[in-house]
């Protein structure tokens, strides 16, 4: 939200190197943040642990019962779980659930969220709209808002519905922009500001959609499908996939734009019901 603030008033540049100072304060803070407790009872390291533990929650602090309680699961754990290895991924009780971890994270990145926010003025500029900057600012409170709503709903719509949703809404708000900039270059130019309206909403809807479900549930199913033992591996394929998805996304989300504004936003839809 404050970087879409700042993008109001100051140029990207100025923008990176800002982004850097909390990077540069958090490099030597990160000396005295404490490691993990629960990590450090995992390896044996039990003084370390008890160390860790009572920093964390204040040296007044009875941290007894913590201790045994944490002590008993990390035992718990190491009996029940075995080391997982890649060929082991193989296997049909990681296998499905990590393709659908994948899935969904892919899907997360494929259907072009990424690229919208982040040419968002330039889209904003070919639907005609006169303040792009203050108009991208208006996706990102939106975005801040419904996910927030999203929070609340997660434990009492469930995933599916969620996710279900978020995927509908998307494919018709990418639909309702393709659309809006296809006819717009073969109508009178009169037209144009009502497409450009239209396009509008449609990117609202589209972020809407996003921040119902597709944007925070697939990383929640993921932790909760995947086994004890193959979640740290699995886990860390299923983001790999997320970030190279994003990464092709990026990369050719410009080019595309410039090929077609409703062409780009047309191929975003098409993969929107895939997740349905």
């Amino acid at each position: 939200m404050l970087a879409y603030l700042l993008g109001l008033f100051l140029p990207w540049r100025v923008i990176a190197v800002i982004g850097m100072i909390p990077c540069t304060i958090l490099i030597p803070g990160l000396f005295f943040i404490p490691e993990s407790p629960r990590w450090l009872a995992n390896v044996g390291k039990i003084n370390d642990f008890e160390t860790s533990l009572q920093v964390l929650r204040g040296f007044d602090t009875d941290i007894s019962s913590e201790v045994n309680d944490i002590k008993k699961s990390v035992a718990s754990s190491n009996k029940s779980s075995s080391t997982v290895r890649f060929s082991d991924l193989k296997k049909r009780r990681y296998y499905l659930p990590l393709m659908i971890g994948i899935g969904l994270l892919s899907l997360q990145q494929l259907s072009g969220i990424n690229s919208v926010l982040f040419y968002s003025s330039k889209i904003f500029e070919s639907a005609g709209v006169s303040s792009s900057k203050a108009a991208t600012f208006g996706i990102g409170a939106i975005q801040v808002i419904v996910t927030v709503i999203a929070t609340l709903l997660m434990e009492r719509a469930g995933r599916r519905l969620l996710l279900l949703l978020s995927a509908l809404t998307m494919t018709i708000g990418t639909l309702l922009v393709a659309a809006a900039f296809f006819l717009k270059d073969c109508t009178p130019e009169r037209l144009h500001s009502h497409f450009g309206v239209i396009s509008v909403i449609g990117l609202l809807i589209l972020v809407i959609g996003f921040g119902l479900g597709l944007g925070g549930v697939p990383w929640i199913i993921m932790s909760e499908i995947l086994p004890v033992n193959v979640k740290s591996l699995g886990g860390s394929v299923a983001t790999l996939s997320n970030w190279m998805a994003a990464w092709v996304v990026t990369m050719t989300a410009n080019l595309l734009l410039d090929w077609s504004k409703g062409g780009n936003l047309y191929f975003k839809q098409e993969r929107s019901p895939f997740t349905l």
